[in-house]
């Protein structure tokens, strides 16, 4: 009896030639769409002048110029700033408490998986659609118009826009949660609400209080140029001072608000890692 021994190549090869030229058409789809994502960067930095460095280079004198009418910085009035540091403390506290307020019913008519009828859902996302697509230095010059100046409009306008972003971060985590306790929720008899608060809300509060505290973050960074359309906070002081150039007293407050900053990141740091 004989035995002729197969080629362990043909073997090997003929399954493998597929996969390997799948792999190579994979990797050319990835890169024409690196170089397509290339040439629209490339276009857009042209076309709005990024790509001319001449008119950069012409522009580093002038920056140099500012810089040292800049220096050193001025603290003379730093006990007047501590008041709108404040104000603007507060209008990031209470534009985000009005956002979280409002989202967390948005988003469950926001989600998928969650809202009552297909018409209540598109409605609730073009809601957050609309709030998040107006720049919130746009609401607060109308705030400013409608109730005067101070803090107030700044808060309405940190708020209302922040609605818009944190209602969707919202329901895209309802939209993710697992099936299962749900289902068992369900099968226990359990009404819509009780689901909702029992089977759902567990799941996403971890993904709630990170988002909002972010957000707190953010609108803190917001509530510092608020104040430039006369919605109160230091970015009044910072406007007032660029008006007269005095510049010296505008990098002191650039320093403070960076300090200010360094302070909210570390806290809001500090706070995701309690409610991990």
């Amino acid at each position: 009896m004989s035995y002729t021994p197969t080629e362990p190549a043909t073997l090997s090869s003929a399954p493998s030639a597929p996969v390997l030229n799948e792999h190579a058409r994979g990797w050319r789809r990835k890169l024409l769409q690196a170089g397509l994502v290339l040439a629209v960067i490339i276009i857009a930095s042209w076309y709005v002048g990024l790509l001319n460095f001449k008119t950069l280079a012409n522009g580093v004198p002038a920056i140099g110029v500012l810089l040292g009418e800049s220096l050193p910085p001025d603290f003379t009035n730093v006990m007047n700033w501590v008041l709108p540091l404040v104000d603007t403390l507060a209008m990031s506290i209470a534009g985000t408490a009005i956002a979280v307020a409002a989202s967390v019913p948005l988003a469950f008519l926001a989600a998928r998986n969650t809202s009552p009828h297909p018409v209540v859902f598109h409605i609730t996302r073009t809601i957050l659609n609309g709030l998040r697509s107006v720049p919130e230095l746009i609401m607060g010059i109308i705030f400013v118009a409608a109730v005067g100046f101070g803090a107030l409009p700044g808060v309405l306008a940190l708020g209302l826009h922040s609605i818009g972003m944190v209602g969707k971060f919202f329901a895209e985590a309802i939209e993710h949660v697992d099936e299962a306790p749900v289902e068992a929720a369900d099968a226990a008899g359990a009404t819509r609400l009780q689901v909702l608060w029992h089977a759902v809300l567990p799941q996403v509060l971890p993904q709630f209080a990170d988002v909002s505290i972010y957000r707190w973050e953010y609108n803190f960074r917001a509530s510092t140029v608020m104040g430039m359309v006369g919605a109160g906070g230091i970015g009044f002081e910072l406007m007032g001072s660029l008006r007269i150039m005095q510049y010296q007293e505008v990098s002191a407050i650039l320093i403070v608000i960076l300090l200010m900053v360094t302070i909210v990141d570390s806290l809001s740091g500090f706070l995701r890692k309690k409610f991990k």
